[in-house]
């Protein structure tokens, strides 16, 4: 019997570009609110500025979200998801729903 190669598992690599806490909740931003400012994401998530950072261009690396400039001077862009990003509402639906069925409210 082979053992499976599960360095290439597809499961592991999506959990590699969004599996923290922080990306999944920054995620829920954007399917709640939709365009996303970084100073807004911020002000929701309480996150330090470059922990944002930091999951926002991992977030852009994989093609999740893109960064859209709204203003020239000064220069301004907030973040939208990609289709690649979009795709992901099944899969964060589904985890609404598990959290509402199996785990308590928080007070």
């Amino acid at each position: 019997m082979t053992t499976p190669n599960r360095a290439n598992c597809p499961i592991l690599r999506a959990t590699n570009v969004m599996g923290d806490q922080w990306s999944i909740l920054i995620l829920r931003e954007f399917f709640l609110e939709g365009p996303r400012r970084f100073q807004d994401l911020q002000d929701m998530l309480g996150l330090s500025p470059n922990t944002l950072s930091n999951r926002l261009k991992k977030l852009e690396n994989a093609g999740i979200v893109t960064r859209r400039a709204y203003s020239s001077n000064p220069p301004r862009s907030d973040y939208v998801l990609t289709e690649a990003g979009k795709a992901l509402g099944p899969v964060m639906s589904a985890l609404h729903d598990w959290g509402s069925a199996h785990t308590p409210d928080v007070t």
